[in-house]
């Protein structure tokens, strides 16, 4: 099997259901701010807005996993790291019945969690993911041969 690379999977459905919620907590905290009592202090305002943006910033991290393949390896960004990984670092690809996320056997004996592609974001594109993934590996194992 030969797979066009670059390759990029993500959670989409996360994304568009993260992605407008952090676009509305800002806007609601912000119009909270503003509709609040004559009482209230301009730093209580600010520390209104300020929740809403840390709010919002916990939305977008949750948005932010992704595993990118291209000729040279595999990037995998999670909620807040990313690693660069060589194809020859990559040993195995997992995805097990009741796995959240697809874990990558490493070379060194660790795992690591590739959150960019997961069952709750689509079963069967999860799956489709984890095989084509699997698949680049393979390949790449071959030609290293």
């Amino acid at each position: 099997m030969n797979t066009e690379l670059p390759q990029t999977w993500v959670p989409r459905r996360n994304r568009v259901v993260l992605l407008p919620m952090c676009v509305l907590i800002v806007a609601l905290f912000s119009v909270i701010a503003v509709a609040l009592p004559a009482n209230w202090h301009l730093n209580d305002r600010v520390a209104m807005v300020v929740s809403g943006l840390l709010f919002a910033a916990v939305g977008l991290m949750l948005a932010r996993p992704r595993v990118s393949a291209d000729a040279e390896g595999v990037t995998v960004v999670n909620f807040v790291r990313s690693r660069r990984l060589a194809w020859a670092e990559i040993v195995r690809v997992n995805l097990r019945a009741g796995d959240p996320w697809v874990i990558l056997d490493l070379a060194d004996g660790t795992a690591l969690a590739a959150v960019g592609i997961q069952p709750a974001a689509g079963r069967e594109q999860a799956i489709t993911a984890a095989r084509t993934l699997r698949d680049l590996v393979e390949e790449r194992a071959t030609a290293r041969r």
